[in-house]
């Protein structure tokens, strides 16, 4: 039941702020938990019959009846929240959820939403909007969407670097904490404007898996909040960027994605979810290509922590079908409502694989125990095409940062 607008109390007033954004409130410094066992993140976009809708997280098992109070014009209406929780969830007790709020006669523009299990006394989570208009020019044409970064060691001047290189101008980092190397890095990418990080402070509220699995780590949630991350990311730039990537820091899609994504919109259609085809590179060897070929000479880099992608150039054989291929998307964040770890839940219909001749990814990391024989391994020097215009940006970005001294890079 909607309820009617109602002067704005003085307890309140310390709720809603009246600023006129309308999108997604900056939650995740320090999230807000309502009765022990729900959290909120954002209010995305409107989508009818229901006009805001709010990601949270929330206890599966429980069930619980949830009001959403809406501000509009000094006044205050409420209405009943209807909840849509994630079916991906993979079996935690916590899972993504959708808290849907309809919008009352007379409250078309509301500033601000506050959502709370019961009377208005009871103080619930208050979020605020960004974006009220529907926009056509966006600041970004690709941003990538990083989640979780936790106990993170590896330094990502290539990575960032590399992507910048495929045409992306915006990289959203999910950050619990990292090293001081890594942190070095972070802040000159963040200066240069590039990255923007995204304090991730969920660990203080629930016990996070550091795993895909409750078997293989047990815990309230999956692998550090990654899927609600996701889900906040696509909202946050869904007009901001005109494609969002959602993968991780040792995945790259490949090729350039300026002229990529002009070839996959003639191919499959514009403004859909694209889906690419994952190749493992294990790490754990080290071979030469074929040649004439060689490794390029990167001595100086042998101390920086992390995995230099350009010494790792042969990939598994891709598992046949029905096997589960690790895929990651690159998508039309308005052509989608909910996102998980690989791909889109809703509307799945949006999204189209992609023809691996034209572009695939690569996943670069410790595949653990492998059955694996070196000469069952495909070469691919996608990777050395990059080399040239990667060494010497790398180099520049090591000695920026002080990571490397002048003298090393000579």
């Amino acid at each position: 039941m909607i309820g009617k607008g109602k002067e704005l109390s003085q307890e309140l007033r310390s709720f809603y702020d009246g600023t006129g954004l309308r999108r997604i409130c900056n939650f995740l410094n320090d999230p807000v938990k309502w009765k022990e066992h729900h959290f909120t993140i954002s209010p995305p976009r409107p989508s009818a019959p229901y006009k805001v809708i709010v990601i949270a997280m929330m206890l599966r098992k429980e069930k619980v009846a949830l009001q959403c109070h809406l501000y509009c014009h000094e006044q205050l209406y409420s209405s009943k929240a209807k909840i849509d929780i994630h079916w991906d969830h993979f079996g935690f007790p916590y899972g993504t959820a959708d808290i849907l709020c309809p919008l009352p006669s007379g409250c078309g523009t509301p500033t601000r939403v506050a959502i709370t299990t019961g009377a208005i006394r009871n103080k619930g989570t208050e979020v605020s909007f960004r974006n009220q208009k529907v926009l056509t020019n966006f600041s970004y044409t690709f941003t990538s969407c990083f989640s979780t970064m936790y106990n993170f060691t590896n330094v990502l001047q290539v990575t960032f670097e590399l992507l910048q290189y495929l045409g992306v101008n915006r990289v959203v980092v999910y950050k619990t904490n990292c090293s001081a190397d890594t942190q070095r890095v972070l802040d000159y990418y963040t200066k240069k404007g590039l990255v923007e990080v995204i304090p991730w402070s969920l660990s203080n509220y629930l016990t996070v898996s550091r795993k895909a699995l409750p078997k293989q780590d047990p815990a309230d949630i999956h692998y550090f909040g990654q899927i609600p991350a996701l889900n906040d990311c696509l909202y946050r730039y869904m007009y901001q960027s005109k494609y969002v990537a959602l993968h991780d820091p040792d995945e790259y899609i490949l090729p350039h994605w300026v002229e990529l994504l002009p070839i996959l919109e003639k191919r499959y259609g514009a403004g859909k979810c694209y889906i690419f085809e994952n190749n493992w590179i294990p790490v754990e060897f080290a071979l030469t290509p074929p040649p004439p070929h060689t490794l390029p000479q990167q001595k100086q880099w042998q101390n920086i922590s992390g995995v230099n992608i350009l010494t790792h150039i042969y990939n598994e054989p891709i598992a046949p079908k029905p096997a589960f291929n690790n895929y990651k998307i690159i998508t039309n964040p308005r052509a989608v409502f909910a996102v998980s770890v690989h791909g889109v839940l809703k509307p799945w219909k949006t999204c189209t694989w992609t023809d691996r001749k034209i572009a695939r990814m690569y996943h670069i990391k410790l595949r653990g125990k492998t059955e694996l024989k070196p000469e069952q391994l495909i070469y691919d020097n996608r990777l050395l095409n990059y080399n040239a215009q990667l060494s010497s940006a790398v180099n520049i970005v090591l000695r920026d940062t002080g990571l490397l001294s002048e003298d090393n890079l000579n």
